[in-house]
């Protein structure tokens, strides 16, 4: 097979679940999302080991992420974070898959699908706006949404939640505004009789900066792979937070398939936008930015090949990119390459990646492609 994969470590990622679990404590119910298949991570394998661990419930996307788990064998409580499309709320009933819903529409049509499928309760999660724009019920359709939620009989308000939109940047405004509208919004649903045993805002950045947002259900994402966003304040200086001791679980690898000596002036790539100083050797690696290898780590980033860092040389192409290993005198067809992960003292993270192409770590790992096969290891 192709000589690229990523190991991921389900015993790193039980790790990184235990810590979280005990940073909020025993009150707190921990959601795992393993949305877009754990965030390349593999859905159901990372699904079936935060089960193991201790994980009650996990978050997903969309339907047909938690009808996968289901038909995978997974147990447990699952969150459609983005609620459910039109059409699909029998399926949703069917697999046990607890909805957000924000729109009169959702409840009508659980309310139909509920009483043909002779069901007696079906639990959602109400997701309210509260600054963020995005999904979410308005405060102005409160009134209708909660007369009818009460009205329908079938569909039970299990929790109300909404996200946070800026929540590592510790001095941010909008961030202790959207606090503010929710506890607000919080106690219009008590008011009016609808008290959901579930409250939720905090994200990862939140659960380790944020202890006013966990109330007593959170939603770990980034943070259950090994990685946070860097605090900031006012997005200008970078802030000192509680850091969570989570770990990558994620390692990219590949091997050399071939190696070139070449003169010094050689242009190296695509439109030769490198050009080799002194006499260099070339590792040729099967990788690139059809594997999620961003082309803007073209001599730019960095592998290591036996414990020593390997600089890239010239353009990521869509296949191959090249590694000057001309420091590396032993470096043979073969060898193991690190693309992400650690060997001997050196170490590369998706946050370096991120670095170098502008983006953040989520795209990074989410990125990975899925030509580029998974193995999970304990």
């Amino acid at each position: 097979m192709r000589p690229t994969w990523a190991e991921v470590s389900l015993s790193a990622l039980q790790r990184n679940f235990r810590v979280i679990e005990k940073h909020v404590g025993p009150d707190v119910t921990v959601c795992a999302v393993v949305k877009a298949d754990a965030y390349g991570h593999g859905a159901v394998e990372c699904a079936r080991a935060l089960i193991e661990a201790g994980a009650a419930w996990l978050g997903v996307t969309s339907t047909e992420e938690g009808v996968r788990l289901r038909e995978a064998g997974i147990g447990g409580r699952i969150l459609l974070m983005t609620g459910f499309w039109r059409g699909e709320e029998e399926a949703v009933i069917r697999h046990k898959l607890t909805p957000a819903v924000w729109q009169r529409e959702s409840l009508d049509q659980l309310q139909a699908a509920a009483k043909k499928m002779n069901v007696g309760a079906v639990p959602v999660h109400v997701k309210l706006d509260t600054g963020m724009a995005r999904l979410g019920l308005a405060q102005g359709d409160e009134k209708k949404f909660l007369k009818a939620l009460l009205a329908s009989g079938r569909v039970v308000a299990e929790g109300v939640f909404s996200h946070l939109a800026s929540a590592e940047v510790l001095n941010a405004k909008d961030a202790a505004d959207q606090e503010r509208r929710f506890a607000q919004a919080f106690a219009r649903f008590a008011k009016a009789g609808v008290r959901p045993r579930f409250l939720h805002l905090a994200n990862s950045a939140a659960i380790a900066a944020r202890r006013s947002t966990w109330h007593n259900f959170v939603r770990p994402g980034i943070s259950l792979y090994g990685y946070q966003l860097p605090y900031v304040n006012s997005g200008k200086h970078t802030a000192v937070a509680p850091v969570l001791p989570v770990v990558p679980v994620l390692s990219w690898k590949t091997r050399i398939i071939g190696l070139r000596d070449v003169p010094k002036g050689q242009p190296v790539g695509y439109n030769g936008a490198f050009v080799t100083k002194a006499k260099t050797t070339l590792a040729v690696l099967p990788v690139g930015y059809a594997d999620g290898l961003s082309r803007k780590l073209s001599s730019a980033g960095r592998v290591i090949v036996r414990g020593k860092y390997a600089p890239i040389a010239g353009r990521v192409s869509m296949d191959i990119t090249l590694a000057d290993v001309t420091g590396i005198g032993d470096a043979a067809v073969g060898d193991e390459v690190v693309i992400l992960g650690c060997s001997g003292e050196c170490a590369i993270n998706a946050d370096e990646h991120a670095c170098l192409a502008g983006t953040i770590s989520y795209e990074v790992l989410c990125d990975i492609g899925a030509r580029v096969r998974r193995t999970w290891v304990k």
